[in-house]
């Protein structure tokens, strides 16, 4: 039986070495299959089918998915066979030895003495020849199963051009895969960003909503009188503030009053802001870092000699006319400064957005922490003519009150935003009694 086996592969190499040699490489694969003896002496030829390197894109990308997953299958399946064939082979190695010393035995049997080395050879002579040429077909079956599986999956097999091609554009696929992750990880980035913001925003309102159904439960009961309360903002940031409900009409002349407590360093920030579409510092009244107190009016700057951050109350009042742009300070109802040229001929504009305690940077909004306004402000009114130095006096000193005709401060017409910022009662002479 192993002579008839080494006959079988003889032949098949022989016979495909020959039929190698006699042609010309005409482009084709071919492979060589194991016959019998008995057989037709010309090998088998296959022809493998040709690839059309004009394929479709969606064909190629399948083809070699499958061609990933078949090498993958067939490593374990070589690897698998190689140990049987190893096995194998060690048996036949086993039973060519046995034969040989069975003839030359005397006895002509196996002796008793012999050592059975095969395991699992049969006692039967003519059983273990018929064993052997199955398990010797089994295994000629198994190694053309392989050695067609190898020339599927060869490289070889593929024109240099395809595959060049399915490497190029595989490399295009992965870049643009690549791509698409940075940019929706790019948009996860700023969807989170928008929503840290839009959910800070929905706080702030919520905060105020509750400190406005507060107000409205309470009926205004806490204040002595609707303008006798203050507004609170204790912390430096960019969602504590007030807004006044109402807006200014065009003008060409304004005062503005206010009491004001703070000892905020460096700066008190900016207590007073009104902004309108296109023109954000309308008017900005603000000090930051180791400035003075600057007054602004259609982004015109004005340093006004007012000192307040000693942490009292104090009363100011600034006052400003188109004409020539002449503007007037006032701190406790003495004039400390005089000035011209600031914004002249510029008119007030109408329907902007007054703002207590940030500076706009639009209209109603994106407000910096470092210019916030930190201390407390009451009775902030605001005319639209120039008062009379004895009017000014007169609400510094607490003789009068005179509310403003064109924003009045009244409990109703300011609302607040920001946990921590509060309006709460406050009788302003009483308050100034201990500074005096």
């Amino acid at each position: 039986m192993f002579s008839l086996l080494s006959g079988v592969l003889c032949f098949c190499a022989l016979g495909c070495g020959q039929l190698t040699n006699s042609q010309a490489d005409d482009g084709k694969r071919y492979i060589c299959r194991a016959i019998p003896l008995t057989g037709d002496a010309s090998c088998p030829v296959t022809l493998l089918p040709e690839l059309n390197a004009g394929g479709q894109e969606e064909e190629l990308r399948n083809t070699v998915m499958q061609l990933r997953e078949t090498i993958l299958q067939q490593k374990e399946t070589i690897s698998k066979q190689i140990g049987t064939i190893n096995e194998l082979t060690t048996k036949l190695s086993l039973c060519a030895s046995a034969t040989a010393d069975r003839k030359y035995d005397k006895g002509g049997t196996w002796g008793k003495d012999k050592q059975n080395t095969m395991g699992d050879v049969p006692g039967d002579p003519n059983e273990t020849i018929d064993t052997l040429g199955k398990t010797m077909q089994g295994l000629k079956d198994r190694l053309e199963n392989l050695e067609q599986m190898r020339a599927n999956i060869s490289g070889a097999s593929f024109p240099s051009e395809l595959r060049d091609l399915l490497q190029q554009r595989l490399g295009e696929l992965e870049k643009q895969l690549l791509k698409k992750v940075s940019t929706l990880e790019a948009e996860k980035s700023m969807l989170s960003n928008a929503t840290a913001a839009y959910r800070l925003k929905t706080e702030s309102t919520l905060n105020a909503l509750v400190e406005r159904i507060n107000e409205l439960e309470k009926g205004g009961g806490d204040f002595i009188s609707p303008e006798q309360f203050k507004l609170s903002l204790p912390q430096r940031t960019n969602y504590l503030y007030g807004r006044i409900t109402k807006s200014l009409p065009e003008m060409y002349a304004f005062t503005l009053c206010m009491w004001i407590k703070s000892s905020a360093s460096p700066g008190i920030g900016t207590p007073f802001s009104y902004g309108v579409p296109g023109q954000a510092n309308e008017i900005v009244l603000i000090e930051w870092g180791n400035n003075p107190i600057e007054l602004l009016i259609n982004d015109k700057v004005a340093q006004l000699p007012l000192e307040v951050r000693d942490g009292r109350w104090h009363h100011i009042c600034i006052s400003w006319t188109t004409r020539d742009g002449q503007w007037e300070a006032y701190q406790d109802g003495e004039k400390l400064g005089a000035g011209d040229n600031l914004a002249a001929w510029h008119p007030i504009k109408p329907g902007g957005v007054i703002i207590l305690g940030q500076e706009q940077d639009v209209v109603g909004g994106r407000f910096d922490a470092g210019q916030a306004f930190v201390g407390e402000l009451s009775q902030v009114n605001i005319w639209d003519r120039v008062l009379k130095p004895v009017e000014i006096q007169s609400m510094a000193n607490c003789t009068s009150y005179v509310p403003g005709n064109i924003v009045s401060w009244l409990a109703s017409n300011v609302e607040v935003f920001g946990r921590g910022a509060f309006k709460r009662p406050l009788e302003i002479c009483q308050e100034r009694l201990p500074n005096a």
